[in-house]
Parts: C-alpha cells; structure tokens; sequence
C-alpha cells in the first residue's frame, strides 16, 4: 500500500530543503526565489522499523526489505492560485492521487530568506494555502453538481445520490470550512471518491531553526494549538538539520543528533505522525531469503492485507499462520513460536495487528 504525501506550503517556507534531506538526494532545486519547483519531484523513501533487522537476525534472513512511502514536492502555492496566480491550478493534478498532504510551514526568521508575503506568520501562511485548496474543491464540486443536476432531471438515481453528498460539502467550501468537516463517517468513502484535496487528513510540518529544532519555538507553539482544533497532527523539524543529516555516513547520524538535543530525525517523526494520521500498521513476512515489512491501514483483514503482496494471495486466500512479533523474536523464531504454541492459524475474518508475523496459505 504505501504512504503517499503531498508536500505543498507558500514558496521559501523549505519544502525542497525538507524534501531533499527526506529523500536524501538532490533532485529538488533548493533556491532562494519562488517556484524553483516547476514539476513535481518525487521522492521514494524507506520506512525505518528495527523490528525489521530484529526479525531478520532471529529469522536468519540473507536480506531485509522495509517498506517505503513516497513524498511529492509541489510548487510553492500563493495566494489567488485558484484564479491564476502564481503557477496557477498546476499543482492540483500532482496532490488529486495523495493520501495526505503535509503542509510546511516557516516558523523562523531569517532576513537572509524572503517571504513571500512579506513577514513570518505560519497561521496566515496556513490559511491562505488552505483557503487556495477550499476555493479549488470548489470550483470542481460546482462543475459536478451541475452536470449531476442536469441528469437528477431525468430521475437518474446515482446523480440524486451524489448530489445529496456533494451538495453539504459545497455549502460548507463557500461557508470557509474544508470539504472534511461537512462529511459523515458513514460517508467517508465516497466522498473519497470525490478527489478533494480539503478531504485529505493534514500534517503540519513545523520548519524552525536549528536552535529550536528539540523544543520548538513560539511560531511552532501556535500550529501546534491550530492543529489541536482540526484534529490535524504537527511535527517540528529543522529542514537545515535534517539536510545536514543526509549527509552523513549512517553511523554517525545518532551521535550527530544527539548532541543537538534530538533523539530520532525528522523523517523519524514525519513517518511516525503520518502512520497516526492516516491508521497505518505494519506487519512482516520473514523466511531465509528475506524479512520483508508491509503497510496496511489498521483495521484490514488477513485477505485484503495479503493482497497488498499479490492480487492471488488475496484470490486464493485460505488462511494465514500468525505469530506476534514479540513472540517470534523471545522464542528464536518461526518454530520456537509453534513449539511453544504462540503460532494461530487465522481466516478470512482476521484483522491483521500491527507486527503481526505471517505466512499466508493460498490455492490459486
């Protein structure tokens, strides 16, 4: 499955720095003037889990795959790109496909740095990129609404349907509130369907400087007070650190950071805030040939997580050999944990627990 993120923010707010350091590359242009991002950059990263290396030390596993997610680097928005300006709606296309967007905002001074706007306010930036994105689910939502009306006219049960969906939606865009507050739980799914970018879980990334990077500072304390009341998730990273960071050999990352006062770096707590957002989990497949960790949404039963290795695990599914992943690793391993009796056979209705160890049983 993957985790996908759109990172969108006001230009010159670090976007690429974050992107760059993320991804570990230079393949975003990082300069000081607005939309050195022309075309979405994407960026594919590993998930960092130690169980993985644990599980393939205990497994004897000749290699170890982590799972990845994927950050998409989109041109500095500004305000009135809905009409516009700037580069305009280019970016819509780029952050349509995305699972969540994660919005940088600048919570530093630096008179070196030019503001688009002028100052630093990481609220009013907020504001205008989400107000850019309402005004864009808008302007789509009314096209649809149109043509569904056109065909409600002729008793056509599905555009009654949708109408009825996108109708509170579209009050709410005009009313100044994203498309997410006026959706129902029951809803949720195919208002989904719907593309809407204000419907997408948010994570605000909080890009401070280097001093402020373990405890934040004023303009972060705000966003995090921001984020509270969406429901929304905040993490406080210095992009300058973490550009930093990727460049140094892997064993002398921690010492590095930990002489800052910082425990884990910022892709550490971007992953971790981005699995809370969006309910992922993960759980391992571990053999001699390799251990293996895969990401499904919390909550997915055995077929539909075995589907996200192979279509036909899912076709043929007919059971699944479980082993807690504190188990495998305190008894040696896949038959330590039978011999011990902590290996269950699950079916079809199993919901799939995060560091859940299996082997799925399939007949295509």
């Amino acid at each position: 499955m993957g985790f996908h993120c759109g990172i969108v923010g006001l230009p010159n707010v670090g976007k690429s720095t974050l992107f760059n350091a993320l991804t570990a590359t230079a393949s975003a242009q990082a300069a000081n003037y607005p939309f050195c991002t022309i075309e979405p950059n994407v960026g594919r990263v590993a998930v960092p889990d130690p169980r993985l290396e644990t599980l393939a030390r205990v497994g004897k596993s000749q290699r170890t795959v982590p799972t990845s997610l994927e950050f998409v680097d989109i041109a500095g928005l500004v305000r009135g790109a809905s009409r516009g300006e700037g580069l305009g709606n280019q970016f819509l296309a780029n952050i349509r496909e995305v699972d969540a967007i994660v919005h940088v905002l600048r919570c530093f001074e630096d008179d070196d740095v030019t503001h688009v706007e002028g100052s630093v306010d990481p609220i009013r930036d907020a504001e205008t990129v989400e107000t850019e994105l309402m005004l864009a689910d808008l302007d789509s939502l009314e096209k649809r609404l149109a043509a569904a009306h056109k065909k409600a006219k002729g008793g056509d049960k599905e555009s009654l349907a949708a109408i009825a969906l996108m109708e509170p939606i579209a009050a709410a865009l005009k009313d100044g509130r994203p498309a997410r507050s006026a959706v129902p739980t029951e809803r949720a799914e195919a208002a989904r369907r719907l593309q809407l970018l204000t419907t997408k879980p948010v994570l605000y990334v909080c890009n401070v400087e280097e001093a402020s990077a373990a405890t934040g500072n004023a303009y972060s304390a705000r966003v995090a007070e921001r984020a509270e009341k969406e429901g929304a998730r905040h993490v406080i990273v210095s992009a300058a650190i973490e550009a930093e960071v990727s460049q140094l050999p892997p064993e002398e990352r921690g010492e590095f950071l930990e002489g800052l006062g910082l425990h884990d770096s910022g892709l550490d707590r971007v992953i971790r805030a981005g699995y809370d957002l969006l309910g992922l989990v993960t759980y391992f497949t571990c053999g001699p040939k390799e251990a293996r960790a895969w990401t499904i949404v919390r909550g997915t039963r055995a077929p539909q997580a075995a589907a996200v290795i192979h279509n036909d695990f899912e076709r043929g599914f007919i059971a699944c050999e479980t082993i807690a992943y504190d188990d495998y690793v305190a008894l040696g391993g896949e038959q330590g944990a039978k011999e011990a009796g902590k290996m269950r056979i699950e079916g079809k209705e199993y919901v799939v627990k995060d560091g859940d160890v299996l082997l799925f049983r399939f007949n295509v």
